[in-house]
């Protein structure tokens, strides 16, 4: 296996963060509109400062995990981007690992698809303690919205089980573990292919990505809001999305709805509702999505 080029995951990394701040995503900080105490400034801050250590070549998921985590409360002294960190260190790590470039892989060889997910498997399979102990860390360290104590690894204890046991015992209440329990599979239907029917559509930037972010808002319970609101108010938020997102789709110009998405952030900011795993979701879509193609 051959090592992947740091500084290109760490890129693709940064790039797939603007890219998702540049769209206006409902309810989400984006360059049309701050919202929740946050700004535009701060998300952009703290992807390039969690780069380094997110994308820092063959380190462990905890490292990468706790790394990112520490540098964007130096920098920024927010919690913007746990979530993106816990998606996306595993996603980095598994680029460390690339058996061949597209040129020059042999006819019949797996798609780079197939190979990422395999990789993906890997680490997602090879998580530890340590890497457990670490994200506990990271987690407490940043402070999310609505953390309380769990019956079972609570992030306050020391860890005592690995990390990907933690997040399965997690995954049917919180999305960002599920992915971890599930290989990302949501990253891989839900995202990719709203992405891909963006790209069929030969759709600009940003709309592939509000395509991506409205497709997880109306296909699954926003978490975020789930833990902060409670479960009757992501359903609300879910079923107006599903409306929202069928609009949007049917555009032949999907700059048109910009009026009715901007009508729904003010909307869902208005109420503090702040769908923020579906955002972490659309930018781990993107790493990967990057990642992949490379």
């Amino acid at each position: 296996m051959s090592e992947a080029e740091p500084n290109e995951i760490a890129k693709a990394f940064i790039a797939s963060c603007r890219d998702e701040i540049e769209a206006p995503k409902p309810g989400n900080v984006h360059i049309f509109a701050d919202g929740h105490g946050m700004t535009v400034d701060h998300f952009l801050r703290s992807a390039e400062v969690a780069a380094e250590p997110l994308c820092r070549p063959f380190s462990t998921v905890g490292a990468r995990i706790l790394g990112a985590v520490e540098a964007t409360a130096l920098s920024v002294g927010l919690n913007t981007n746990l979530g993106i960190i816990l998606l996306c260190a595993p996603l980095a790590a598994a680029a460390d690992f690339k058996t061949a470039s597209p040129a020059e892989r042999a006819p019949g060889q797996r798609n780079q698809e197939d190979e990422f997910r395999q990789s993906l498997k890997r680490i997602l399979g090879g998580l530890t303690r340590e890497d457990a102990q670490s994200a506990f860390d990271a987690i407490v360290r940043a402070a999310p919205a609505g953390l309380g104590q769990s019956g079972r690894h609570d992030v306050r204890a020391p860890a005592e089980t690995t990390l990907l046991d933690a997040m399965k015992e997690a995954a049917s209440r919180d999305r960002i573990a599920y992915q971890y329990a599930s290989d990302f599979s949501d990253v891989f239907t839900i995202g990719a292919n709203a992405l891909a029917a963006a790209r069929e559509k030969a759709w600009p930037a940003p709309w592939p990505v509000v395509a991506v972010y409205l497709s997880f808002l109306a296909g699954i319970f926003d978490s975020h809001i789930t833990r902060k609101n409670g479960l009757d108010a992501a359903l609300v938020v879910q079923n107006a999305a599903i409306d929202i997102r069928e609009r949007f789709m049917a555009q032949t110009d999907p700059a048109d709805s910009l009026g009715d998405l901007l009508d729904f952030d003010r909307r869902l900011k208005a109420t503090g509702l702040n769908p923020g795993t579906s955002a972490d979701l659309t930018v781990a879509t993107l790493f990967a999505d990057r990642l992949i193609l490379s």
